[in-house]
């Protein structure tokens, strides 16, 4: 899939997982791409093969000046961002008496003000050209939480809260909003790049029964996303959330008609506080 006119994407996290994917199928279909992480020399490969097509920088995404300083250096480069992804996280695994300040601090710089700071780098560029598409990664962990994953959902909801306001900040300027949100697939999210809490003893039953409910579930290659993800791209009118893969819908319904049933049974108590 082509938009017929090459554009420019600014990508983080575009070393490894969908950040990587993602990049890989802008620049193979003719688009630019300014691929940032955190170690620049991974990626290397993307431009030895894609070549003036590719900026590669360094960035971490919770300096806030480094990702202004990015976008501007992305935007001299190519004449201007058209599309953000904004992907670079982090698992953090532990129940939440377990996760340490520096941990919970840690997840929320990255997963939820990292993505803030690189949306208030474009925005006036955006705005000022009156286009712009921004894609922010959360997860089906950004619509229902589940346990040992405590922080890692508040700074997916966190992320899912702040885009639903900018949406409607933007819209009038031009500038789209789309909720990308991932079931599980194989972007090694949970493995070498997840931080662990200190087991406590007393939760070891809940992580066994996680264990257990995610045992024989294969994780889905995440280069199947690729035409999903350019067919929202190119979308006149794009969703302002889009799941990936049929896993997340039924946990999404259940999580919603959870909550609706308890604030329905609790309505004349709540409706007490009318006054």
């Amino acid at each position: 899939m082509s938009t017929g006119n090459a554009i420019t994407w600014f990508v983080t996290g575009a070393s490894r997982g969908f950040g990587n994917v993602w990049t890989r199928a802008a620049l193979r279909r003719g688009d630019r791409v300014v691929a940032t992480a955190r170690d620049v020399a991974a990626l290397k490969p993307l431009a030895d093969e894609f070549g003036d097509a590719i900026l590669p920088l360094t960035l971490d995404v919770t300096d806030r000046e480094a990702a202004f300083a990015a976008v501007d250096r992305g935007a001299e480069r190519f004449g201007g961002i058209d599309v953000v992804v904004n992907n670079a996280g982090y698992g953090l695994f532990g129940a939440v008496e377990e996760v340490t300040e520096a941990q919970a601090r840690a997840q929320l710089e990255t997963n939820l003000l990292g993505a803030l700071w690189v949306t208030q780098a474009v925005l006036p560029g955006m705005r000022e050209r009156g286009r712009g598409h921004i894609l922010q990664v959360s997860s089906i962990g950004g619509v229902a939480a589940f346990p040992m994953l405590g922080l890692y959902n508040a700074s997916k909801w966190g992320l899912e809260a702040f885009s639903e306001s900018l949406a409607q900040e933007v819209a009038s300027y031009g500038i789209k909003v789309t909720i990308i949100e991932p079931g599980p697939y194989g972007t090694d999210w949970s493995g070498s790049s997840a931080v662990h809490a200190e087991p406590h003893p007393a939760y070891e039953h809940v992580r066994e029964a996680r264990r257990a409910a995610a045992a024989g579930r294969e994780p889905i290659d995440p280069e199947v996303t690729v035409e999903a993800v350019l067919s929202v791209v190119d979308a006149e009118r794009p969703p302002l959330r889009l799941f990936l893969g049929s896993y997340c819908l039924p946990i999404a319904e259940r999580a919603y008609a959870g909550r609706l049933d308890t604030w329905r049974e609790w309505r004349a108590l709540s409706e007490s506080a009318d006054g």
